[in-house]
């Protein structure tokens, strides 16, 4: 165990260095001989830190010149790419983008669930959104996200997709440490609860369409509260 928390402070002080700049993309990293030095670590060790990278499309192995940096567009993991965009001070536009995702998933995962959705899944529904009112009410950020987030699970899950809820499942961390930012604004606070209501009651109706365009509004309203009380600030 200790071994791999080890791996993981070597790739991650590596992937810092790429955030940052001082190894952009193109360039070569250090041999492993240097990596291990600097870090004060074995080569296996090394070796399996770069493994962690080349694994997540952040390096590349080339012949003759080693590891080297790959583009952002063929990382593959989500939390990289969202620490090397907010790096560079874009992080609007990496919000917006998150918005954008979401829309493309979500709203057909309400749609799906419209008439799948047991009676029990329907009523933890709304449980969730009694305990967003009281994370509402008692200033409460964190109860407050954890049920928006299972909200959204639910229906996720319930949609019959298994696929859906796979490829969704990686955004998932990344979602609740953006939720935790923007849900401490009051008023986004209330008009989630609002749409969340309005979800409900269309998958309550087993109706695809109602379902779909109750979903779509609520990331529509998202995007808008994004602009109006965070990105503007």
């Amino acid at each position: 165990m200790a071994r791999k928390s080890l791996v993981a402070e070597v790739a991650d002080a590596l992937l810092d260095r790429i955030v940052s700049g001082d190894l952009e993309v193109g360039a070569a990293l250090p041999s492993e001989a240097e990596i291990g030095e600097t870090y004060e670590v074995s080569r296996v060790t090394v070796r399996e830190a770069l493994r962690v990278l080349t694994t997540q499309g952040i390096v590349r192995v080339t012949s003759g010149i080693g590891s080297i940096v790959t583009p952002l567009d063929q990382w593959q993991s989500l939390p990289a790419i969202l620490r090397y965009r907010s790096a560079r001070g874009d992080d609007g536009e990496v919000a917006t983008q998150l918005v954008s995702v979401r829309r493309m998933f979500e709203t057909e995962a309400a749609a799906l669930a419209a008439g799948r959705l047991t009676s029990a899944a329907l009523d933890e529904l709304a449980e969730c959104i009694e305990r967003m009112r009281n994370g509402h009410d008692g200033d409460d950020v964190d109860v407050f996200v954890a049920a928006d987030l299972r909200f959204h699970d639910i229906i996720l899950r319930g949609s019959g997709n298994v696929f859906l809820a796979a490829l969704f499942d990686p955004l998932t961390r990344v979602l609740a440490e953006r939720r935790a930012q923007t849900s401490r604004v009051p008023e986004i606070q209330r008009h989630a609860i609002a749409e969340h209501a309005a979800i409900l009651e269309a998958l309550r109706a087993e109706d695809p369409d109602r379902a779909r365009s109750a979903m779509d509004h609520h990331m529509q309203q998202t995007m808008d509260d994004l602009h109006a009380f965070v990105l503007a600030r």
